[in-house]
Parts: C-alpha cells; structure tokens; sequence
C-alpha cells in the first residue's frame, strides 16, 4: 500500500550462501586444548544454527496456545496471517515460515469443506476435533495438504503459503527431494507458495494428522514479535482455489492473502481491487458462524441478487 508501512521482514538472501557452502565437505571447525580438544562438526554447527533464535525455553509466550485457536473459522484463517509456523525436526534443526494465504472450509452447508453436511469419515475425523487439531490429508494419491481446525464441528483451515523464514537451505533440499533431477534450484519466494509445497519444505508427514498445535513437540505456531497484525486493508478476501464443481461456494471470498506479498500462491487482481472499494461479494461474514455447530448462515449482498 502507498504511503503505508508494514513490518514484514523481506525475504532473506543469505541462505543461497548457505547451500554453497553445504559443499565443502570434510570442513571441521577445531577447539583450542583447553575445551578438551573437543572436535565440533560443520553439522552440528548448522544444526544450531537453524534452531530458533527467538523461540527458547524462556520465551514460551511466543507459542499460541488452544484459546488463540478456539475461534470461528473464518476469524481464525484472518488470524493465522503474519503468524510463524515452526518444524523442529529431530535433530533439532527448526524449520519457519510466516503465514501468507489460508482458505476457511466452514463444515455445514459449505459444499466444499470436507465435513460438508456434518459427515464424519475416518479421513476427516480432525475438523471435528478440538480447535488447534491437525488435519493432514492427501491429494492426487502423492501429495499432502495440512489444516488447522477450529471453533465448530467440521470447520478447520487450510494453510496455503508460507514466507520462508529460517532453515531454507533444509527447504531446499526437501522440496528438491521430490522434484525431477536437473531441476532448476527454487527461489526463497517458491519454496512454500502453495498447500503441498509447503507440508514438503516443512516436512509436514502424513502421521501429524490429529495432532495439537498447542502442545506437540514437533510442529507449533508463534506469534511473530518482528510484524505488526496486519490491517483491513492489508488482507485480501478471494474465492478458495480449485473447487470451481462446488456451485455458489465457489465464488465465496473464504481465502485470506496478504496484498503484495510475494509468497502467495494466487493473485486475484479483481478481488484486490474490491477489498480496496469494500464493495465485497458473495462473502461469508464471521458473524454469521454459529458457534459450536459447523453451521452457517449466508447473506446475499445486494449485487449478488442482481
């Protein structure tokens, strides 16, 4: 926005070092005789150097907890925007990303939600948990997607993109894992710009599925202290992406971006530039989710009638 300033951190270059120098194979750093003669490889190194430098055991605060999470969907998917999503994996490497996009799939009358109706599976069994539950599934047979649950039966979040915020040359190196060999090597910016792309850089398995974001060891949330809650008129509401068989749910605005960011998946200029007039269509209202139910009441705007 013109004349506006929002503190998001730009995407770092530094990790494109990083990945050249993963090629020096054998580097090892030394310590003087009086540690012990102790010998620290380059990994453990990189290791500790990928782990959070603002998430540590005196900092817990910066973890949201299950009463951020217990929310109506549709609040829920604004709320998720700027806020950091970490993987600690096990070798203590943290992998973060700021949130970019997310899609709010209500239950109930939402067609395209997978609970649509009520119906529970065994796939789905997620979005009827409590808020903060996981729900990871596949698509396509090969890729994955991760969710969030939230206040309401059936109702959860999809996370679409991410901002690559630490651990990019471990990115890399997932997301490359599952591409073709002679690729070309991904920009930060591609790295988490879509649903699957992002459960790969973070590698976000299928078996996280029911999982509690407010208390798993593995994989959590945090607020971001380096950005301010983005604004109004920094969010952009536009129609989900790929459920164009799902009728007049597919012209709901239930997908949530950052204007201008570069990480998001799908820019929709028309949208853009109705969230600005605040002449917005076919949209869900969070007021009209009744709480607990996964129900929905839908208003008709004016120009939706016409």
């Amino acid at each position: 926005m013109a004349g506006r300033k929002r503190k998001v951190s730009p995407l770092a270059s530094a990790p494109e070092q990083a990945v050249n120098n993963e090629d020096q194979a054998g580097f090892e750093l030394k310590v003087s005789p009086a540690k012990h003669k102790t010998h620290i490889s380059v990994n453990t190194v990189r290791a500790e150097t990928e782990k959070s430098h603002y998430f540590t055991k005196t900092d817990r605060k910066s973890r949201l907890g299950g009463d951020f999470f217990n929310q109506p969907c549709i609040s829920l998917a604004k709320a998720f925007l700027g806020k950091v999503l970490v993987r600690r994996q096990a070798d203590g490497t943290e992998l973060r990303g700021r949130i970019v996009e997310t899609e709010a799939y209500l239950g109930g009358e939402d067609k395209a939600s997978h609970s649509a109706g009520g119906k529970r599976t065994e796939r789905n069994t997620a979005m009827f948990m409590k808020p903060g539950t996981i729900y990871v599934y596949p698509i396509y047979g090969i890729y994955l997607c991760m969710n969030v649950s939230s206040e309401g039966d059936g109702a959860a979040v999809l996370l679409r993109s991410l901002e690559p915020l630490q651990g990019q040359p471990v990115m890399r190196r997932l997301r490359a894992a599952r591409r073709r060999e002679g690729a070309r090597q991904l920009k930060d910016k591609e790295l988490c710009n879509g649903p699957s792309k992002l459960c790969q850089a973070l590698d976000i398995p299928r078996c996280f599925d029911r999982r509690d974001l407010a208390s798993d060891p593995e994989v959590w949330m945090e607020n971001d202290p380096s950005m301010s809650p983005p604004e109004d008129q920094d969010v952009v509401s536009a129609p989900r992406i790929g459920i164009e068989s799902h009728g007049e749910w597919a012209k709901k605005l239930l997908r949530f971006y950052l204007r201008g960011h570069p990480c998001v998946s799908v820019v929709n200029k028309e949208a853009e530039r109705m969230t600005v007039s605040g002449n917005v269509m076919n949209s869900v209202d969070a007021s009209d989710v009744q709480a607990n139910t996964g129900q929905h009441k839908v208003k008709r705007t004016s120009q939706e009638c016409s």
